[in-house]
């Protein structure tokens, strides 16, 4: 039978797994590595880079090179101003509306959609799932953050039909780290599931327990993730090159992807040690020579510079347990997904928040791909005795009369759902 591939599409790193004999396991890419860059490059010569490829050119060709695209999915182009002054690549708006990509290829500009971007990506995740298993994938579930509206999860479908793939089942990720979390466990258990990555911030609440698994409540935010963490300390970094040598880097866009790499380097060093040393010599240079940087970055100070970002996740959380009826004393278990959960400041927000000590069993950077695998399984019926009870995020309403949402479906309904009203016409004989 045709396997499932189960792909976690993220914000700055993707990840695929299948089922085999029974078990999740995670696929390489065809550099060997268990996650792929969701990064796509052009460059002069009009070839297509992906993954890692693009990521290693991104300093010499920062406005050809796309990264963060999920931030972009769905999303029309006035919606998307904060995003835009964060990339060193341009933003155009589409015909009908929408925020699409524009790069230069053989020396023309060409426009891209989102999806388009984001089918680059899967197509290279689904040519190195067929050259490790050595058969044809054609169909997969592809993941999305619990809190994305129905224009995004539509884009995300869109993105695998453009990469020849028949999109199964699109599952949010907080759901599909439950699945990868509670596939065998028997007994009843409540779930707090933490979901902090790249670009956006999941919380979801679930009842799991011989092989079902209800979502009771979710929240988020879309525009929270590991992107702005680098972006605060760019941001410092650019402040005191100013404050010492009078030169703003901001109007020099390979000098910020340098700065930009640095600065996530010295987020993830600062998981595990105290102190980093940003080293970026040959910066620029002005009339008396180059200039180089040469700063030292503690945790303390990084966790002063990004404290608001870690409060950010605080009012989310305490919505979904509120949704959920569920006080944090009765949750059994507190599963933390994504890399940002990494960080000691956010494993102590997320422990004072749920009052548990986090599960240590499941690989964050990994969880969302297995259960996406495992989801595969379920639909193809090789994983047996499942049931998946999903909830819709965002309350459902139609726009009636002088701009009023009347809502149809309140938040935190469990799908698949229908509703009907009956609305009178607004005036008489209305076409």
């Amino acid at each position: 039978m045709a396997k499932v591939l189960g792909i976690d599409l993220g914000t700055t790193n993707s990840c695929m797994a299948v089922m085999e004999g029974g078990d999740p396991v995670v696929l390489e890419n065809s550099e060997g590595a268990r996650t792929t860059p969701s990064i796509v490059a052009f460059t002069k010569s009009g070839e297509r880079l992906v993954g890692q490829a693009a990521k290693r050119q991104a300093i010499t060709n920062p406005q050809n090179t796309i990264f963060s695209i999920k931030r972009f999915m769905g999303r029309k182009f006035d919606e998307v101003h904060e995003e835009q002054k964060r990339v060193p690549y341009k933003i155009v708006k589409a015909a009908n509306g929408d925020a699409h990509v524009q790069v230069e290829v053989n020396g023309q500009l060409k426009t891209f959609s989102p999806p388009e971007i984001s089918a680059m990506i899967l197509s290279k995740m689904k040519a190195d799932a067929e050259a490790k298993l050595g058969e044809k994938i054609t169909q997969v579930v592809i993941t999305v953050p619990a809190y994305f509206n129905d224009s995004q999860r539509n884009a995300t479908k869109d993105a695998g039909k453009i990469a020849g793939l028949e999109v199964l089942r699109i599952i949010n990720e907080p759901t599909a780290a439950s699945l990868a979390y509670g596939l065998d466990k028997k007994k009843d258990e409540e779930i707090a599931v933490y979901d902090l990555g790249g670009g956006t911030f999941d919380i979801s609440v679930l009842e799991i327990g011989d092989g079902v698994f209800e979502v009771k409540a979710t929240n988020g935010d879309t525009h929270l993730g590991g992107d702005d963490w680098d972006a605060k300390i760019m941001d410092w970094i650019v402040a005191e090159f100013k404050k010492d040598t009078g030169i703003d880097l901001t109007r020099q866009p390979d000098a910020i992807q340098r700065i930009k790499e640095e600065s996530e380097k010295a987020k993830i060093a600062l998981s595990s040690s105290q102190e980093y040393e940003i080293n970026l010599p040959f910066v620029t240079a002005d009339a008396s020579g180059p200039k180089h940087i040469q700063k030292k970055l503690t945790r303390a100070k990084l966790e002063q510079l990004t404290d608001d970002l870690v409060q950010r996740t605080v009012p989310p959380v305490k919505a979904c347990l509120k949704d959920a009826k569920i006080a944090e004393r009765d949750v059994n278990e507190l599963v933390l997904v994504g890399g940002m959960t990494r960080m000691p400041k956010v494993i102590e927000t997320a422990r004072s928040l749920i009052g548990k000590e986090p599960h240590k069993g499941v690989n964050p950077d990994e969880v969302v791909a297995v259960g996406a695998a495992i989801q595969g399984g379920v639909l193809k019926g090789e994983v047996k005795d499942v049931l998946l009870l999903d909830v819709t995020p965002l309350t459902l309403a139609i726009e009636t009369a002088g701009g009023v949402a009347t809502p149809m479906i309140p938040r935190n309904t469990t799908i698949p759902t229908r509703k009907s009203q009956i609305f009178s016409t607004y005036s008489d004989n209305q076409p």
